[in-house]
């Protein structure tokens, strides 16, 4: 059974307390949340704290400390390749791509048996037949990542089929920043145009 219940209103001495502690409250809120971060001004010094004294200041605000990784800007468009090689019993490729300082792209290699993996890179105007390397597996089938190259150069791959008896296939696909791509096998190279992606820009609303 629901029984109803009355209550007296508030007394006027209850009012006047909530009343008083909500004008206390605006008041803190005032001096250290709106007051420094629109105007600047900051008499309890807890605006400077946390950081909001800089929001009614642009100039401050260019001045601030930025962090110079983690973002880099392109003027190309991102690309993206598929590739298959067919490798006889101990035969090798390699498979590079033409980058600069900076860019990265995302990547997935597949094996159809046991391969050696070697990623390595070799940079502008380095001597003939030396390379950086980054990952060397004696027998692997697959592998997946990031690569952000640290100098401008050639970046990839080399696979080599460790069968004595059995044909192996590799297949890889990237995703990122990249100019072209470098097949070298048999003694002889041959280089790829990966197709650019398309990212349409944001169109602005009409007003």
């Amino acid at each position: 059974m629901r029984v109803n219940e009355t209550r007296d209103p508030p007394s006027l001495k209850q009012l006047a307390r909530a009343t008083v502690a909500a004008l206390v409250v605006a008041a803190v809120v005032l001096a250290v949340v709106v007051i420094p971060a629109e105007y600047g001004v900051d008499p309890t010094g807890i605006g400077e704290a946390l950081g909001l004294v800089i929001l009614s200041d642009p100039a401050a605000a260019t001045a601030a400390d930025v962090r110079g990784d983690g973002l880099v800007a392109e003027a190309d468009v991102p690309r993206s390749d598929r590739i298959t090689f067919d490798l006889d019993p101990g035969a090798f490729v390699e498979y590079k791509y033409r980058q600069e300082p900076g860019q990265s792209m995302l990547y997935a290699w597949r094996a159809s048996g046991p391969v050696r993996s070697e990623m390595h890179s070799e940079a502008d105007g380095a001597p003939t037949g030396t390379a950086e390397f980054f990952e060397i597996i004696e027998s692997t089938e697959a592998a997946q990542g990031s690569y952000t190259a640290p100098f401008p150069g050639i970046h990839g791959w080399y696979w080599l089929n460790l069968s004595d008896d059995a044909p192996v296939t590799v297949t890889l696909t990237s995703t990122g920043f990249y100019t072209y791509a470098m097949e070298f096998r048999d003694g002889s190279r041959r280089r790829y145009e990966p197709d650019p992606i398309e990212i349409p820009l944001p169109v602005a609303e009409p007003e």
